[in-house]
């Protein structure tokens, strides 16, 4: 029933190589479904000491008790860096138990037999899963990442959280928007969330951003706002 990277603490491996694979890869490793999404998308270049740690303690303290009290799954990049690193440790000082379902191109991380491009980087090791999809090159887990959470979701509300992130970032809200899934960017975060913020508030603005802002799907909370984090993400959540 898939594999287990090297390590007491550390993701369970589901490999797939088409998207009518996804369903049968995600319960061989025992992966709950159908439940709630959440998606995590983004990053955190750029982003200062000060908002690292507001971010750090919105989703331990505002996304994750959301995430729990729904039974919910979380799906992101499942690398170690960035929003991934904070949320897997994030999850690991609450002690959770929800599936942390990382999605990752398979030439882009390191894993056990898999070649990988130079900048390949770590998994991060209090996901509960990583599914590895066919690609070398960052950005090409984008639908697969829409793909997987459908799967997990199946008829289950869901939603995707747009934090800091750089260009496979508009991709990523843009699969899910087309899909039908809300939007929650939280401003103050920087770079891609921050530009969609600015379209929101009718700054001048990128035509991506311009048209993520415009979706009447998308959400903009700003990240100093726990209380109306935690209530925008609790109330998506409730729609069945």
């Amino acid at each position: 029933m898939g594999e287990q990277i090297a390590g007491e603490a550390s993701p369970r491996l589901a490999r797939v190589v088409r998207p009518a694979d996804i369903a049968a890869a995600l319960d061989d490793v025992g992966v709950p479904r159908p439940r709630p999404v959440l998606v995590l998308v983004g990053g955190a270049g750029g982003m200062d000491e000060a908002t690292q740690q507001v971010l750090t303690r919105v989703l331990r303290d505002a996304v994750l008790p959301v995430v729990e009290r729904h039974g919910a799954a979380v799906v992101d990049g499942g690398t170690d860096s960035g929003v991934m690193r904070m949320l897997g440790r994030a999850r690991a000082e609450r002690n959770g138990v929800f599936p942390l379902v990382g999605v990752a191109a398979s030439g882009t991380v390191r894993v056990p037999g898999g070649p990988t491009i130079d900048d390949a980087a770590e998994p991060e090791r209090h996901h509960s899963h990583l599914v590895l999809v066919p690609g070398e090159a960052w950005g090409d887990e984008s639908p697969w990442l829409t793909d997987v959470a459908d799967v997990i979701a199946g008829e289950c509300a869901s939603v995707t959280v747009v934090v800091n992130g750089g260009e496979i970032t508009y991709a990523d809200a843009k699969g899910s928007l087309d899909r039908g899934r809300p939007v929650v960017v939280l401003a103050g975060t920087g770079r891609t969330a921050d530009a969609i913020a600015d379209a929101r508030a009718g700054r001048p603005a990128d035509p991506r951003d311009a048209a993520i802002a415009a979706s009447p799907l998308t959400r903009v909370v700003a990240v100093q706002d726990a209380a109306e984090v935690r209530a925008t993400i609790d109330a998506l959540l409730s729609q069945a």
